[in-house]
């Protein structure tokens, strides 16, 4: 009875072993953006676009280095704001993640690579456009988007030649993102032999901008460009109309979103406002795009805003590199996602050069009717 005993302990301490042996690979992917504040529409809009990624990628059964991989996400708020970014991402290296998605905005994920580089943990950003971000010589460092001198200055020959902008004036909320992107635009606008008749500045969180606007509108401007987000571009609009300003009005990604219109109260014109997002897929490789939104509504009741789309490129590109790597290990799958080519994802074709930015990155120009976005073209 002893020896059966012992003989049964002994399968049983084999199948334990062998459990232990197909036990998960935990992977965890830290998330970071605003889901609280002004833009906390945008920010949850990102979240639910990495939450989309991780549960398919554990419903398909993904493998690395021979172990089924658990995927967890790791969600943090930083609020848009960079001190409560840095924070985020300490608390982020300090639960041992092995990649960051994120951060939204361009003012808090430039402090937080510094620490991601520090932890040699590799961070992808879905939205963070201004180009200091990928130019600190951060080995970790990678973006999914086109960056402010490619956005802004199409955005400033598009004012000029299509919109046919004689007396351009620039307003931008003084946040890393806002004011690299209007610079850009403006250098764009002067590149294509345009005028810029007036520049003001607000703030992120402004809601009053009589004055900076009745300054304007003594200028007589035809085209405004806004370098900020929709939370503060929709109550602008308002104030337009209020004051009889009748300009197109023009901006980058910030602005970009499904929520402008709602924002702006019913305040837009058909064709009024332009505005252009990072990336872009035209053609055959638009109906991935289609299927993602569909999926994203099915899943989310709720409408993509702007960067769910990149965001789920974001997790896929990097657990695709963990793949091919045979380990989550930041140092060991680092290597093979800075040499990421080809990846085909819903957002177009990823690859990072040497800075870490994304090759050949296209623009989607928009326009708004009827309250709802209208795309206009894809520039590269």
């Amino acid at each position: 009875m002893q020896i059966k005993y012992t003989l049964l302990g002994g399968a049983a301490a084999m199948l334990l072993a062998g459990s232990a042996l197909a036990q998960d690979l935990v992977v965890k992917i830290g998330h970071v953006a605003p889901t609280s504040g002004g833009i906390a529409h945008l920010g949850k809009d990102n979240e639910m676009g990495a939450r989309m990624a991780i549960d398919e990628l554990n419903a398909k059964g993904v493998t690395i280095g021979g172990k089924k991989a658990k995927f967890e996400l790791l969600a943090e708020d930083d609020a848009a704001d960079p001190k409560q970014g840095t924070a985020a991402a300490q608390k982020l290296v300090d639960a041992k993640v092995n990649g960051v998605i994120g951060h939204l905005n361009s003012g808090t994920s430039i402090p937080a690579s510094k620490i991601y580089s520090d932890a040699g943990i590799p961070q992808i950003s879905p939205s963070a456009t201004n180009p200091k971000f990928t130019r600190n010589g951060y080995k970790t460092t990678f973006r999914v988007v086109a960056d402010d001198v490619h956005l802004g200055g199409t955005l400033g020959k598009y004012a000029v030649k299509d919109l046919k902008g004689k007396s351009i004036a620039v307003i931008d909320d003084r946040t890393a993102y806002g004011q690299g992107v209007a610079d850009e635009f403006e250098k764009g606008v002067k590149g294509a032999g345009g005028k810029i008749v007036g520049r003001e500045f607000t703030n992120d969180k402004a809601t009053d901008f009589t004055a900076i606007l009745t300054s304007l509108k003594a200028k007589k401007p035809d085209v405004v460009f806004f370098g900020g987000m929709d939370a503060v571009a929709g109550p602008m609009l308002r104030q337009m109309k209020q004051l009889g300003i009748e300009a197109k009005f023009v901006g980058g990604d910030g602005i970009c979103s499904g929520e402008l219109p709602k924002l702006a109260a019913g305040t837009m014109a058909d064709g009024q406002v332009v505005c252009a997002e990072a990336g872009g897929v035209e053609g055959a490789a638009k109906k991935s795009m289609d299927d993602f939104y569909a999926a994203f509504k099915k899943k989310n009741n709720v409408d993509v805003q702007v960067y769910a789309p990149y965001v789920y490129d974001a997790v896929n590109v990097m657990v695709a590199a963990m793949v091919k790597a045979g380990s989550a290990e930041p140092a060991k799958y680092l290597p093979v996602l800075a040499k990421t080519e080809g990846y085909k994802g819903v957002t177009g074709t990823i690859g990072f050069d040497s800075k870490g930015d994304v090759k050949n990155g296209a623009l989607t120009l928009y326009t708004y009717k009827g309250g709802k976005r209208d795309q206009i073209a894809v520039v590269r």
